[in-house]
């Protein structure tokens, strides 16, 4: 990443820019194969699962285009698979093992500015919210919810008195 100074103008880093990343470069999945290999072998037993690759560039423009599941190419093979590889690797932290291999490799190339970071976040639609007086399909409806009355106990009181005259 190129620190951005005074001198350094966006034609600069426009020029000097990776490409951005849909599908597992070779090295990258060589690098995850060996992971798989140990952490996430084949089953002995039953169906054969689909190709790992195909399903990890699945789960690559899934994260990266934000669409659902069931709207994947069709070159990443069935949307299913895809799903159930990705939630497999989630639960065996297949992800957290490459993010760590892969950072370590990066340190050793020196390729991580890390005085500069960033963080990213999802949003997603706030369905099925009490109070918000949206019904199915965005109809407005006439939702009223009671608020909660508050009403302190006889026994918060007495602590709140012992404490403020130190239990005089």
């Amino acid at each position: 990443m190129i620190p951005q100074t005074e001198q350094t103008t966006e034609a600069d880093t426009s020029e000097k820019a990776l490409p951005t990343i849909w599908n597992a470069p070779d090295l990258l999945w060589e690098v995850i194969e060996k992971v798989l290999a140990v952490y996430d072998p084949p089953n002995i037993m039953g169906r054969p699962r689909s190709d790992a690759r195909q399903c990890f560039d699945g789960i690559i423009f899934r994260l990266r285009t934000g669409c659902q599941w069931n709207h994947l190419p069709k070159e990443f093979g069935h949307h299913s698979n895809v799903y159930r590889a990705f939630v497999r690797w989630e639960n065996k932290a297949i992800f957290d093992i490459l993010w760590a291999i892969l950072l370590t490799k990066c340190d050793e190339l020196q390729g991580v500015d890390w005085h500069w970071q960033s963080a990213d976040g999802c949003l997603g639609k706030a369905r099925g919210v009490p109070g918000s007086g949206l019904g199915k399909r965005g109809r407005r409806i006439n939702v009223s919810v009671p608020t909660p009355v508050t009403v302190a106990s006889r026994a918060s009181r007495k602590a709140c008195w012992l404490k403020a005259t130190d239990g005089l």
